[in-house]
């Protein structure tokens, strides 16, 4: 009779250890739950605002962003004609605190999940309407 009593207080000891412990993870997660995210997981970029000095490309370690430019002799500027980034082999390691003339900037938009990912390669017209779905735009879906 006295072993089923001590099992049965061992029992009741482990389940009291037990929601405790459940008790202190869930005290954890309610600490988080108000918490903005930190890093959205997105890089749309202002076209106009981009002076193709390739700091993005020369930050991100895989050199990443493409950037395609052309050198006006009469102005001695560069002018932007591409820019892209490729989201399939993207590491998202915050290229744009270095851009100079913040023409890049973190969105909300983090779902990039898609079933081919050559469609995770974003050029400057999908950048500029990231929180649009990328595959109802019908202005990119034409052009190919």
């Amino acid at each position: 009779m006295f072993p089923m009593v001590t099992e049965f207080m061992n029992y009741g000891q482990q389940t009291v250890r037990a929601a405790r412990y459940i008790g202190q993870g869930f005290m954890i997660t309610l600490s988080h739950a108000n918490r903005l995210p930190s890093f959205p997981r997105s890089n749309p970029l202002e076209f106009d605002k981009c002076i193709a000095c390739e700091v993005c490309v020369r930050v991100c370690p895989i050199d990443l962003p493409v950037v395609d430019w052309k050198l006006e002799t009469d102005i001695r500027k560069k002018r932007l004609l591409n820019y892209s980034i490729d989201f399939g082999i993207c590491i998202f390691v915050v290229i744009v605190e270095y851009c100079p003339t913040n023409c890049l900037s973190m969105t909300e938009e983090y779902e990039l999940s898609t079933y081919d990912r050559h469609e995770l390669n974003y050029n400057q017209i999908a950048l500029g309407r990231l929180p649009m779905s990328i595959i109802d735009d019908y202005t990119i879906s034409n052009n190919f």
